[in-house]
């Protein structure tokens, strides 16, 4: 394993109920996640709404990053998935300009359902390694269509001491043995969502990524730090806690969920922007109804 157990969460961005970008907001939610000790990287195309964020609001989001987080916990910046090299490069130099940590590198979407060819698919990751100077942590995601070979990835890693990690979303747990064997020990490899975080560190991984930290980054970080000192009573207690908030969450409206969780537990969070839209009053019922059984005030301190 390349480093001690960690994990991250991909931040929410709070709006406004008319729809613009609550800065104080955003400050109070890192605030939160800051003093519960977890990574957090910002911007992303899921929870983090990306794709709904203007240039200047996406530059707004990681300055505020930057001066609610550096030197407390990992600050990185996702983004989206790009369609050209030059996309993902513009996001590293904004980026690098900002002060985060560290880049997420997205697998090539070329759109309508195409699929870049291996050369192709390895001169957009040569292009962007070789222009980007901040650390990158590099992505293969299901919601790409395609899986970063194993071996190209190795090179790269081989290649590049820029590259700072992996971040592997994938439901074939053996395409994640296979990178953890190949890389693993050189740098830190994270799986997307919770679904295989206690897998990822029986293999020898480092933790993985959630957007359940928005509500509970405590409950989070517990997992790995449990895991970690070899507690693994309270690891396995926690982890059944969270995929059971990750389940919820998902059957009860995605970010439109997590983001009414925040606001029943009288946090910052905001409202979607469309085309997301808030959940209706018997959703929020059941929600409160969530929360009241998983404990998740008491286990956030919030009780």
């Amino acid at each position: 394993m390349a480093g001690p157990t960690s994990t991250f969460v991909i931040s929410l961005t709070p709006f406004t109920a008319a729809g613009a970008l609550d800065e104080a907001g955003l400050r109070g939610h890192l605030g939160r996640l800051r003093e519960s000790g977890i990574g957090v990287y910002l911007g992303g195309s899921g929870s983090g709404e990306g794709y709904t964020l203007a240039p200047d609001e996406l530059r707004r989001v990681l300055e505020i990053g930057v001066e609610e987080l550096a030197g407390h916990v990992p600050v990185r910046a996702m983004g989206v998935e790009p369609r050209t090299a030059g996309q993902m490069i513009e996001l590293g130099a904004l980026a690098a300009d900002t002060g985060v940590d560290a880049l997420q590198l997205y697998s090539l979407d070329q759109g309508h359902g195409n699929r870049p060819r291996p050369a192709e698919l390895e001169h957009y990751l040569l292009d962007v390694l070789d222009a980007v100077a901040l650390p990158v942590v590099v992505s293969t995601h299901q919601a790409a269509g395609y899986f970063l070979p194993v071996d190209l990835v190795a090179r790269l890693v081989d290649r590049y001491d820029t590259i700072a990690g992996i971040n592997v979303t994938n439901p074939d747990l053996t395409y994640l043995v296979r990178m953890i064997d190949a890389v693993g020990d050189r740098v830190a490899v994270h799986v997307g969502g919770p679904m295989q975080a206690l897998s990822c560190l029986a293999l020898g991984g480092t933790g993985y990524l959630s957007s359940e930290g928005n509500v509970a980054p405590r409950l989070c970080v517990s997992v790995v730090e449990a895991y970690g000192r070899g507690d693994l009573t309270v690891a396995h207690s926690s982890y059944a806690r969270l995929m059971r908030l990750f389940a919820e969450t998902r059957r009860l409206g995605g970010l439109s969920a997590t983001k009414a969780m925040l606001e029943l537990l009288g946090l910052p969070g905001g409202s979607p922007r469309p085309p997301r839209l808030p959940v209706d009053d018997a959703t929020r019922a059941e929600i409160s109804r969530v929360l009241d059984a998983l404990d998740i005030r008491a286990v956030e301190g919030l009780a």
